[in-house]
């Protein structure tokens, strides 16, 4: 008989759709406790807390677990293209540039916050930010500034960068996906919210209910009851595409690696674009756009977004797993710069969207574009609508392209804090 902590992937992935399923049939509830509960809680935030709570439980181990690696592999670029079918281009650049202020943004908090928070947490505790040689904090927390600003690849470049101590480095990886995630629950929790929240930043968000509105009324237009014949051809279009994906985006990568140097050098800026996972979901966003200048995009009509959404949530879930609640305060010291920090990126993207009256879908999208990447950013652009996923994707690519640049700037200014 199995023992706790449940290794097993047939297990825990039985465990994480017991989760999902327990949010969708109380959240179906439309009278007393559930309707007042999640009237508050959004769902998507719930499918995630739920498995994060069996992580911290101890009844599920993340570390031993390929269901992340599956969804994020497989699930997160078929419901890319499932959900890109339909996209209206026209209609998402007529969103405006509001959506890359507000990431720039982002960014621009990440630089500054982390070496104000070095600067912030040496008053009262000068040996959490202190160190020497390759044992200096700063230079753990540059790695922490790479996954923030673009992904793991930027992590990685950091860390070959600043040649940060090895055995240390699991405490910097703890800090960025404690906080992050905390953050991520954080935004999501804003989504019930958004409307409230746009009404204070008196947000014009006419172009984003356009675009919703067009893709709802097209979707009804084509709809019909779903045969055996459309969800096998929907499984055609978005596996095929994710399997050309991983081919185009392993061979690509491959390509930059081995014709420049720029790319192959981990020191080097550009060094994170010779991410496979980050071309993957390039060409897997692309695969889907080029099919909605096919017939294939009336396969909207018969639930190719909301199939993806079933993917989405079940990627939702695997990153909830990450999230071991109990190590919060596992090393209090450095969880509070990356509080602080995070805090300072949340406030700049505050003011900014109140002076530029930005709509609160461009505040979530743009900071986990930067904080989450190509993995959570499309999950928090799809909770708002299915068409807007696509805004996600582009803007996590930019965090991918000025993960490594902006990190290094951080870097060396957390370097001169830490010696203030």
């Amino acid at each position: 008989m199995n023992q706790l902590p449940f290794t097993e992937d047939t297990i825990i992935f039985g465990l994480l759709c017991l989760c999902l399923g327990f949010v969708f049939y109380t959240s179906s509830i439309k009278k007393g406790f559930w309707k007042k509960f999640y009237a508050i809680v959004p769902t998507v935030l719930m499918c995630y807390l739920l498995p994060a709570i069996l992580a911290s439980l101890g009844i599920v181990k993340e570390e031993t677990s390929n269901t992340y690696y599956i969804a994020s592999r497989y699930l997160l670029p078929a419901a890319l293209i499932l959900m890109t079918l339909s996209i209206d281009l026209k209609a998402i650049f007529n969103l405006g540039s509001k959506a890359l202020i507000m990431f720039l943004t982002g960014t621009a908090g990440i630089v500054i916050g982390g070496p104000i928070a070095i600067l912030i947490v040496s008053i009262f505790s000068p040996e959490t930010v202190g160190g020497s040689d390759f044992d200096a904090v700063w230079r753990g927390l540059a790695t922490i500034a790479g996954s923030w600003i673009g992904g793991g690849a930027n992590q990685a470049a950091m860390l070959e960068v600043f040649q940060y101590n090895p055995e240390k480095f699991g405490g910097m990886v703890l800090i960025d996906i404690v906080v992050a995630n905390i953050w991520m629950a954080i935004i999501l929790l804003g989504i019930g919210k958004s409307k409230q929240i746009d009404k204070w930043t008196k947000a014009d968000t006419s172009s984003i209910e356009d675009l919703k509105k067009k893709v709802t009324e097209y979707t009804e237009k084509i709809a019909r009851v779903t045969s055996l014949h459309d969800f096998m051809m929907m499984l055609f279009y978005a596996f095929t595409g994710v399997g050309i994906a991983h081919l185009l985006g392993t061979h690509f990568a491959e390509f930059l690696e081995a014709n420049f140097e720029v790319i192959r050098n981990k020191e080097k800026i550009l060094s994170s674009l010779g991410s496979k996972f980050l071309w993957m979901v390039v060409f897997a966003t692309a695969i889907g756009i080029g099919l909605s200048f096919t017939k294939a995009k009336n396969y909207e009509g018969a639930g190719a977004s909301k199939i993806g959404g079933v993917f989405i949530y079940i990627l939702v879930a695997t990153i909830g797993m990450k999230m071991d609640l109990g190590r919060v305060l596992e090393n209090p010291g450095l969880i509070a710069i990356g509080l602080i920090w995070i805090s300072i990126h949340a406030g700049l993207l505050i003011l900014v969207a109140k002076l530029i009256k930005a709509p609160y879908f461009f505040l979530a999208v743009g900071s986990q574009a930067n904080v989450g990447g190509a993995a959570s950013a499309p999950v928090v652009a799809a909770e708002f609508h299915p068409s807007l996923t696509s805004v996600g994707i582009l803007l996590a690519v930019f965090g991918y392209v000025v993960g490594t640049a902006g990190a290094y700037i951080c870097a060396l200014l957390m370097e001169v804090a830490s010696q203030m």
